[in-house]
């Protein structure tokens, strides 16, 4: 009972806190003669800046001092400048490994995966008959449990129950090949991840598409069905620019969400052999490893990966990427 009187005490105390603060500024800003609008409006935004403060800035200042040190899950940090990161790149034999087979399952998925939901958002883009029917069911992926859809991927990935073994056996038994083990076998395990991946086209990727292509003005196939354009014609010359930004928009959350994979890659277990993703490799490094240092040096260099990618696709982004405020010289 004192347990979840001191729960409800908490609960009650935070919204107040927050009410505490949002006053406090109000008051603050209007002394220095802020307008009145202004000022509730940053009082309005307060626990949105408290929870970043709290909760995203100090973490990450924090990972990043500790990216530095040698400390533990339980504290007691030794500064140890570069040497995490030159151990990591010198003399950790799982690091390298880590980053290849990130870097190869996000430059598979990727494609597979902004090409496949533009595909089927172009079907569903069609007017047919229950057609919000088909939408509602592409969506459910969106609303699964990772750790459902990862342990429902294991079994049908099982080398001697999974059905996937079992409708390509035909195929197996035709070219002489053994059921793979595709999670045992380091050979199949990144063609099972980016098999995986496909999961991902439906859902929230296919809704973003759909969107964007419903956006497109009919007025421009109209004028070039007028001048004799075909359909591949149309899709290369009207619908792929007009939704160029919204290309652009999946391609970067494709590729951090490639690079950041973890949820399914836990709860697979694929054969170490294989290689971790990165955001494993941290884990296991932070919470099993107890080594917070190390952990936290490897997830600066995943970001830092992310960012450099992120760059890249945005400085080639004005090379495909058509804005209709665009003014061509």
């Amino acid at each position: 009972m004192d347990n979840h009187l001191a729960t409800l005490m908490r609960w009650i105390l935070v919204p107040a806190l927050l009410l505490v603060i949002g006053c406090v500024l109000y008051f603050v800003f209007s002394r220095f003669g802020w307008k009145k609008k202004q000022a509730i409006g940053l009082a309005l935004v307060s626990p949105w800046l408290v929870g970043f403060l709290v909760f995203t800035l100090y973490p990450l200042g924090n990972s990043l001092y500790l990216s530095f040190t040698k400390s533990t899950i339980f504290g007691g940090a030794e500064w140890v400048g570069l040497g995490n990161y030159v151990k990591l790149f010198t003399q950790d034999v799982e690091f390298w490994p880590s980053v290849r087979v990130t870097l190869m399952y996000a430059a598979l998925s990727l494609p597979l995966g902004v090409m496949g939901a533009l595909l089927v958002a172009m079907l569903l883009n069609n007017k047919l008959k229950g057609n919000g029917t088909f939408r509602t069911i592409f969506f459910l992926p969106a609303v699964m449990p990772e750790v459902a859809v990862a342990l429902l991927w294991r079994w049908m990935f099982n080398s001697e129950t999974g059905i996937i073994n079992y409708v390509l056996s035909p195929f197996f038994q035709l070219f002489g090949i053994d059921k793979p083990n595709w999670f045992g076998d380091p050979t199949y395990v990144l063609g099972a991840f980016v098999i995986m991946s496909l999961w991902g086209i439906f859902g929230t990727n296919t809704v973003v598409f759909l969107a964007g292509l419903q956006g497109v003005p009919r007025s421009l196939y109209e004028a070039a069905e007028i001048d004799g354009a075909g359909s591949l014609s149309k899709f290369k010359h009207i619908t792929i620019p007009q939704i160029s930004p919204v290309i652009l928009l999946q391609v970067i959350m494709g590729m951090i969400g490639a690079l950041q994979i973890f949820t399914i890659a836990m709860f697979v277990r694929p054969t170490s052999s294989a290689g971790k993703f990165m955001n494993q490799l941290v884990y296991e490094r932070g919470f099993t490893q107890l080594q917070m240092g190390e952990a936290s040096a490897i997830a600066w260099v995943l970001f830092v990966i992310i960012l450099a990618m992120t760059l890249l696709v945005f400085r080639s982004s004005p090379a495909w990427v058509h804005y209709e405020s665009d003014v061509k010289r």
